[in-house]
């Protein structure tokens, strides 16, 4: 018996290299569990289609968007671990939305961390209509009118939604949420004033234009393109942090060396000039972490989302 044992052991060591010195040699499939024109959608594709293009295949997207992305998680944990699915994901769908209600997998068992991407530059921002130009004016105004101030998140347990119920928190304040099923659709409702608050990736080339007001960037850094926005805790928020990240997963049994195959393109995919500046364009700044230190950096996004959320007794309610 532990002759065989031993035997198995050994065959599957040597047949894990072949295995990854085989692989890619057909069409590989992301599924993005966002509709299409969002930050995660955007940023997804930016960098998965170069790193097919390194690996030499093509990369099928697949978006199955809905449930603040419960649903596409659902399907890709179902799909073949033969290293030819992928879901893309966010800090979110790993740390925050298993502490506000039942989710259909189990981001610790159900997947494997091959890499992290990319990180938003997220904005707090208003609709012009709002008198106000800096965050203590907003807040100030906010205090005044509680209740008016209607902000729209990309969904229920997303993170554009905690953003907003941690600054209600901090600030003493009280906004009401209007989730949607994207970002994207979020944003056109706040360029028609339907909602008067976002906090938001897809609102920056808005700010840029002049048609919103952005107040404060959740960052340790300024965003380049307006430095005059100051970061949030610059402002006396966020000191929480929590910034907002995009990764790839894998289904659970993948073989390792394909993740870290795969893990190895998206690395390289990150460094490309195109790739930072189509990112850049797009709200975003590569952040590439590898397998390991994805899976450490989601255990402690988990831990501090989870304390957040208890504290607050923050609900979808």
């Amino acid at each position: 018996m532990l002759r065989r044992t031993l035997l198995s052991t050994l065959g599957a060591a040597i047949a894990a290299p072949a295995i990854a010195d085989e692989w890619p040699n057909r069409q590989i499939k992301v599924v993005i569990p966002y509709p299409p024109g969002g930050p995660t959608d955007i940023s997804t594709r930016i960098v998965m289609e170069k790193a097919g293009q390194l690996l030499g295949q093509p990369v099928l997207f697949d978006n199955r968007g809905g449930a603040s992305g419960m649903i596409g998680a659902a399907y890709a944990k179902t799909q073949p671990a033969d290293g030819y699915n992928f879901l893309a994901t966010t800090v979110a769908m790993l740390a925050i939305t298993r502490h506000l209600q039942p989710i259909p997998f189990d981001p610790d068992k159900d997947f494997l961390t091959v890499s992290r991407m990319a990180t938003s530059w997220a904005c707090f921002t208003i609709h012009p209509s709002v008198p106000a130009n800096t965050m203590a004016e907003f807040v100030a105004y906010a205090k005044a009118n509680p209740g008016k101030i209607n902000y729209g998140s990309s969904g229920n347990a997303t993170i554009t939604h905690l953003y907003c119920e941690m600054l209600n928190l901090e600030a003493g304040i009280k906004m009401t949420h209007v989730p949607y099923k994207g970002s994207a659709q979020a944003t056109q409702d706040l360029l028609g004033g339907q909602i008067q608050a976002q906090f938001d990736q897809t609102v920056l080339t808005h700010i840029q234009a002049g048609r919103l007001k952005g107040l404060a960037i959740i960052s340790d850094s300024r965003w380049p393109h307006k430095p005059e926005i100051p970061t949030l805790k610059e402002t006396g928020y966020g000191k929480e942090g929590g910034e907002s990240w995009y990764g790839i997963l894998a289904p659970a049994g993948t073989p390792q060396a394909i993740v870290d195959k795969m893990s190895k393109a998206i690395g390289e995919a990150l460094r490309s000039p195109d790739v930072i500046d189509k990112l850049d364009k797009a709200g975003a700044k590569a952040t590439y972490l590898d397998s390991a230190a994805m899976r450490a950096q989601m255990a402690s996004d988990n831990k501090m989302f989870g304390d957040v959320i208890k504290r607050g007794h923050i609900t979808l309610q």
